[in-house]
């Protein structure tokens, strides 16, 4: 494989969750860290040279960039026992990756980073109006999540796939965010089975 630069901020989840995937599978990656709070990813350079959205997790592929975490975490995995053989199971772990990205992301992420590192007395009004929903959209998620787990040690199949580390990454640092996990004993377990995989590596 070509040498492999992840572009990122530690804090985030989505650019963990590439972190934790080549962890799991021994890949060594070169981290290269920006600071969003400080428009790192918004530079001109930085719009040129890496991706033209400004945003981040971007793994570089020796001269070629993949931007959006859930793709670079499956050009990782392609191979491996991460994405299951089964063509059922295959398209059931992307919807759980798709569900992160609508359902979870966009409600426990965001409240995350509101909180913890923008401040609530800074939020825009237009924000502090959105806390509501985002706060019930994140509940839901996590309930969806919490009752499929009270009947599968793994969001697919028997063993831990892309599913479970791209839900993961967010989920685990959700108190962050105002979230309870003492209300989502399923979701717990879960949690503790993902850390006790051999390889694996904690968030920054």
């Amino acid at each position: 494989m070509e040498d492999l630069v992840l572009h990122e901020d530690p804090r985030s989840g989505n650019c963990f969750k590439i972190r934790l995937t080549a962890a799991l599978l021994g890949i060594p990656l070169e981290r290269r860290q920006y600071d969003i709070m400080k428009g790192e990813t918004r530079t001109p350079e930085f719009l040129r040279d890496v991706n033209a959205n400004g945003r981040i997790p971007v793994l570089q592929v020796g001269p070629r960039f993949l931007p959006e975490s859930n793709a670079a975490c499956w050009f990782l995995a392609e191979g491996s026992p991460l994405i299951p053989q089964d063509r059922f199971a295959r398209a059931d772990m992307l919807r759980w990756m798709f569900f992160e990205q609508y359902n979870h992301e966009p409600n426990v992420a965001t409240l995350r980073f509101w909180l913890l590192f923008v401040g609530e007395a800074n939020l825009s009004e237009f924000q502090k109006g959105q806390i509501t929903a985002k706060r019930a959209g994140g509940e839901a998620a996590l309930a969806v999540m919490d009752e499929h787990l009270t009947r599968s040690d793994w969001l697919v199949g028997d063993s831990v796939t892309l599913a479970d580390i791209a839900l993961y990454a967010y989920t685990h640092v959700c108190e962050a965010g105002g979230f309870r996990l003492r209300d989502y004993p399923a979701i717990c377990g879960w949690l503790d089975r993902v850390a006790g995989l051999s390889g694996y590596v904690a968030m920054d």
